[in-house]
């Protein structure tokens, strides 16, 4: 457990001397740093998908450059906003399904690019390009939002861990991830609902319904939880432990990244709550 913690601490702070910086002061700086972060996600789910099939030589160079400025294009888009307001920019998206999906045709191969290669591509720009434009949206709405959002995961996700090494006996979903266990769950959601709820009545609203905030926060604490467990399921499906080795004791970015997106994701529901 010391091992273990060790690491995740030694990548904490890298995580925060990196990531915070660029955070409090927001703006384009912000956005550049997220549009990196998304690419180097995307990388990860193209490898754990075509390195584990060796199609990765196969699939043309052309293909791969259009995919990662399909993803940029979708994460930057109406990156300047201040108002949480999602818009969606149809030329872009019309102009990924036709990069995808006209490679079937011109290559003529399955073995070297089909149908199913070609949802996986659009898929996965489409939620990486969207869940980090939510991001980069929400810092510029208000950047004690985007902290009460970080606080509930990496609260949850910290005395999750704690608490599934110290008294984690009953599996929460063996089959996608050993690791996890309904104590973690459990002491992960107290924790970080009463952390992130003390910030927000703190910080940003004292006088919110306080049933409001806990129903939201709750709900905010667990779909992070299921965010991390859905790709954990991405990982079982190629069989892969992490996306990548980038942050020690953490894995990859989407390993690191996977439950605020969720977050962000399901907050949009509550926006006008919160």
């Amino acid at each position: 457990m010391k091992q273990i913690m060790e690491k995740r601490i030694l990548g904490a702070i890298l995580i925060l001397a990196i990531f915070l910086p660029l955070l409090f002061l927001g703006g384009e700086y912000f956005a550049v740093m997220i549009a990196l972060v998304g690419m180097l996600g995307f990388r990860e789910l193209w490898n754990v998908r075509f390195k584990k099939k060796k199609k990765e030589s196969q699939i043309p160079l052309t293909l791969k450059i259009l995919s990662y400025g399909c993803l940029l294009f979708l994460v930057l888009n109406n990156w300047s906003s201040t108002e949480f307001k999602i818009v969606l920019d149809y030329r872009v998206l019309s102009l990924c399904l036709i990069i995808f999906f006209l490679p079937i045709i011109i290559l003529a191969d399955e073995k070297k690019y089909n149908l199913e290669d070609a949802m996986f591509l659009m898929g996965s720009v489409i939620f990486l390009g969207l869940s980090f434009n939510l991001i980069i949206l929400t810092r510029n709405y208000s950047l004690n939002y985007i902290l009460y959002f970080l606080i509930i995961t990496t609260v949850t996700d910290t005395f999750a861990l704690i608490t599934g090494l110290l008294v984690g006996k009953h599996k929460l979903i063996e089959a996608i991830s050993p690791g996890k266990t309904v104590e973690g769950l459990l002491g992960g959601t107290v924790m970080g609902v009463f952390v992130a709820s003390v910030f927000y009545i703190t910080v940003i609203n004292s006088s919110i319904d306080p049933v409001q905030l806990l129903i939201v926060t709750v709900t905010l604490s667990l779909m992070g939880q299921l965010g991390d467990l859905v790709f954990s399921a991405i990982k079982r499906h190629y069989d892969e432990k992490d996306f990548s080795n980038l942050i020690p004791g953490h894995g990859g970015i989407l390993d690191r990244f996977d439950s605020i997106i969720f977050v962000v994701i399901t907050a949009t529901l509550f926006m006008s709550i919160i």
